[in-house]
């Protein structure tokens, strides 16, 4: 499969209440908003919402050239730790529209806040997968 990225939507703006106390922020602090259309096989497979503060988070030609983790990873910032919810909902229309799947189809959702060597949150992200393509395969120990 060959993976695709397609930059939707990039804005830099003031944090809104729930997403700077979701990334450890003031309110009203400089973040970046990236949502994403991920693709597979030139097939929509999940659509991205992710927050980053805006000091650490790349530009759009680079979130397009390199993508996000190898964008930070450049910039100095090591993901080491991440807590997901993994959940389901129906499909709205404009994720319907976008993920080619009928309104109110069953999607995979989940949240993630990623956190870097010291323990900064780096990113949010609310992420919608298309449940007829994609499912989560874990190891528990």
């Amino acid at each position: 499969q060959e993976p695709a990225t397609k930059v939707l939507e990039y804005a830099v703006g003031p944090a809104s209440d729930e997403i700077a106390e979701r990334l450890n922020l003031q309110p009203g602090s400089e973040v970046v908003t990236m949502r994403r259309l991920r693709m597979s096989g030139g097939q929509p497979l999940a659509l991205m919402t992710n927050y980053l503060p805006a000091s650490i988070a790349p530009d759009r030609d680079e979130l397009e050239r390199a993508g996000l983790y190898q964008s930070l990873r450049s910039r100095g910032v090591h993901i080491r730790l991440a807590q997901q919810r993994i959940g389901a909902k129906a499909a709205e229309r404009d994720e319907a529209k976008l993920l080619d799947e009928k309104p109110k189809a069953p999607l995979l959702v989940m949240e993630r806040t990623a956190f870097d060597d010291s323990g900064r949150v780096v990113e949010y992200g609310s992420h919608a997968y298309r449940a007829s393509r994609y499912y989560f395969d874990t190891t528990l120990v």
